[in-house]
């Protein structure tokens, strides 16, 4: 891929973001038994607590409060028909079993707590807001600096949810990597016809939807993050045609 200055270009960042997580679960799973039950317990509610700390740094920077509002109940109203989260949970039943067959992982976590993390960390992997601007922004400008640097706070969260849910967190590498690599290559589409305040509206409605996987991961309740989605698609339509007419 060139970018605008004709120059080729390596979608580093999101296989480098991949192969943490990936990584990080085969690490995180084969060390589980030698890690405390109380680490097991306790940290995944700091990276839900990190999740809606971030979430709220993302949800500030919004331009336009009522398109994100309206792109978010528009985008949960089309997850609920199509039923976004159903899929997800759908495909992780396929892969779990042959994925602890393989590498012996004797998981014992309750189904109903293990989806909840896992969609949860399926969302916070794959369709934050860091990791799709940061795809965008290398696909346009070369600099994966932004996908480095959340590579590294993946590769840990990997390890330490791959300590309770097992191998099958390495599998959200390869959905990730197609999100991310996809954003990258068409990053030369989007960008251009883009401006700040559609970028701070993208970021503020993934903001909420870290901020409610935080409290999914923790436990808190158990809002359905990826039905929530596809709004990341329609807020910068809504919020162009919103600042055009208001």
């Amino acid at each position: 891929m060139r970018n605008e200055k004709g120059m080729i270009i390596m979608p580093i960042g999101p296989i480098v973001n991949a192969l943490a997580v990936f990584f990080g679960g085969i690490i995180g799973a084969y060390l589980s038994d030698k890690i405390p039950e109380r680490l097991r317990v306790a940290l995944p509610l700091t990276f839900g607590a990190a999740s809606m700390g971030m979430g709220v740094t993302l949800i500030v920077k919004l331009d336009s409060l009522p398109p994100v509002v309206l792109s978010l109940i528009i985008g949960s109203v089309i997850g609920e028909l199509v039923q976004f989260e159903k899929g997800i949970e759908w495909c992780a039943n396929k892969v779990k079993d042959p994925i602890e067959k393989i590498f012996s992982s004797n998981n014992t976590m309750e189904s109903k707590d293990f989806m909840e993390k896992f969609v949860g960390i399926v969302v916070l992997f794959c369709a934050s807001g860091t990791g799709i601007f940061g795809a965008l922004n290398e696909g346009m400008t070369g600099d994966p600096s932004i996908l480095l640097s959340k590579s590294f706070l993946d590769f840990f969260t990997a390890i330490i949810f791959s300590t309770a849910l097992g191998y099958i967190v390495l599998t959200i590498a390869l959905p990730q990597v197609a999100i991310l690599l996809g954003l990258f290559f068409s990053a030369g589409l989007i960008l251009p016809v883009v401006n700040d305040a559609l970028i701070a509206d993208f970021s503020a409605l993934g903001g909420i939807i870290m901020l409610v996987t935080g409290f999914r991961i923790c436990g808190i309740k158990a809002f359905p993050v990826a039905n929530m989605l596809p709004g990341l698609i329609i807020v910068m339509p809504i919020s162009s045609l919103w600042s055009h007419f208001f």
